[in-house]
């Protein structure tokens, strides 16, 4: 099997029509792109010593947004909130935000990026932190829902006794909102 591939080793030398080959085969992963979010956020299956996994916990965020009325990409927000778990826990609210951001709202954007922060003031007290650390966005327009999103949608998701809904209800919704991208990123 022959694969296309460009002949340059430094891009300053490539040619349009390579470019135009990349960008044909950067278009198959932007399309497959919901596929692995899908199947990303099945691999948080297992033990994490919450009473229940984390992809559970991302069915009931999704679940109790859904139930409340949200709008679709806000659920999808919910579902995809901590997919960043998976490759860098300590930062993982970043790194989930800069996975959705070309398809979501700055505000959905803001407050999945810090989600992080502001979920802390459920239990950094309890390891000498500052359970106030998110006030320092006191100002901030979207403060207020971040503290409702930790609230509604991620501390209290770890109920065993939540009956959820399946992750198969939420792929539709994903591939709505992951069809279009909203913002071009760095």
């Amino acid at each position: 099997m022959v694969v296309e591939q460009v002949s340059f080793t430094r891009m300053e030398d490539g040619t349009q029509e390579e470019y135009e080959l990349l960008e044909r085969m950067e278009h198959q992963l932007h399309t497959d792109y919901v596929d692995r979010l899908l199947e990303w956020v099945q691999w948080n299956e297992g033990d994490t010593g919450y009473r229940v996994s984390r992809f559970e916990h991302s069915l009931q965020s999704a679940s109790r947004a859904y139930r409340d009325g949200k709008d679709e990409e806000f659920v999808v927000c919910c579902l995809f909130h901590d997919i960043g778990d998976l490759v860098s826990p300590y930062n993982h609210s970043q790194v989930a935000a800069d996975m959705l951001r070309p398809y979501i709202s700055e505000k959905n954007y803001w407050i999945i990026r810090h989600h992080g922060l502001f979920q802390g003031y459920y239990y950094f007290h309890y390891f000498g932190g500052d359970r106030n650390a998110r006030d320092r966005y006191k100002d901030h327009p979207w403060y207020d829902d971040t503290v409702e999103f930790c609230a509604r949608y991620d501390q209290n998701c770890f109920d065993p006794d939540y009956e959820s809904l399946p992750l198969e209800f939420f792929e539709p919704m994903a591939r709505r909102v992951i069809s279009t991208r909203r913002h071009d990123t760095p």
